[in-house]
């Protein structure tokens, strides 16, 4: 059975960017149909399902048949395209109920065909050695252009953007478009938060930081490494994520902004790894976010 939840707007009385909120946490949450079985909606009628929406609804599924402790880390493999027009189905193995973690393998199926796997464990809270980096120093997230802003230079593109980010329950801001970094790297940094205050539920605000840290994470490894922007489009070649990776270093929350940092270091044989980090605003770093994309070329146009 699914739980019914009710979204704050936000201090601004945003109520469009609320109602996105509420729809997207609807959407996110899973139906229980047997004792360790789930079903989720498909999400935003896309032709082809977001990585970051069934990872999302896998960790929804878990904690479901979890009684205490939070999530502290996620390993997850796209094992195949999902269909954004056919429900999901969520498969739940209780690997171990033990008295400080618990283990759970989910598999979630389309037409009776394995989509995506997901193994994950949570953690009761305990005593022990507390240290972090030093956060970047870097820009805060006020009066930042929406990240999708940097990369256009078409008025039509950024027209077309600017409608999608307005009803998006989830808001990312540029740093790069305002200083971009000196190295050579391929970098990311944008802030980002739910355009709304989500419920008090564990299991809802792991998924939507789930759900979030796949929003552009695999656009990292497209950064050009001149200093020029990059000039993203349809023509640059077919990327898709293979698998993605979380360690929550504190319980999961997503009530306000978070830095999210990423690198792709390195790049080799049509995949690339992208590194990432996501920090409070007071400095504190929550979770660490590692994937590999794949990254092909287009293909050469053929010449008579």
């Amino acid at each position: 059975m699914a739980i019914r939840y009710d979204c704050l707007v936000t201090n601004d009385n945003d109520e469009t960017a609320s109602a996105a909120l509420q729809q997207l946490i609807e959407q996110l949450d899973v139906k229980q149909v047997e004792p360790d079985a789930f079903e989720g909606a498909p999400g935003e009628s896309w032709s082809r399902l977001f990585g970051g929406h069934v990872a999302a609804q896998a960790v929804i599924a878990a904690y479901r048949t979890v009684a205490e402790g939070a999530i502290h880390s996620l390993h997850a493999y796209f094992v195949r395209a999902g269909s954004g027009t056919e429900p999901v189905r969520y498969v739940v193995d209780r690997i171990r109920d033990g008295r400080t973690f618990t283990t759970r393998d989910v598999v979630a199926y389309q037409s009776d065909k394995a989509i995506f796997n997901l193994s994950c464990s949570f953690a009761k809270p305990e005593e022990g050695v507390t240290r972090g980096p030093e956060p970047p120093d870097l820009p805060g997230p006020e009066g930042l252009e929406p990240w999708g802003f940097h990369f256009l230079a078409r008025p039509e593109d950024r027209e077309r953007i600017a409608s999608f980010e307005d009803g998006s329950a989830i808001e990312l801001r540029a740093i790069d478009g305002v200083a971009p970094p000196p190295d050579d790297i391929p970098r990311r940094r944008v802030w980002m938060r739910v355009r709304g205050v989500p419920p008090e539920d564990p299991a809802m605000h792991a998924a939507l930081l789930t759900y979030a840290s796949d929003r552009g994470f695999i656009a990292t490894a497209h950064v050009s490494r001149s200093s020029e922007r990059t000039r993203w489009s349809p023509g640059m070649g077919a990327s898709a994520s293979l698998d993605h990776s979380i360690w929550f270093h504190r319980p999961p929350r997503f009530d306000d902004w978070l830095l999210f940092t990423s690198e792709s270091p390195l790049a080799h044989a049509a995949r690339a790894l992208i590194l990432g980090q996501m920090y409070r605003r007071d400095g504190v770093q929550v979770a660490t976010v590692v994937q590999e994309a794949l990254i092909r070329q287009p293909r050469a146009t053929a010449t008579r």
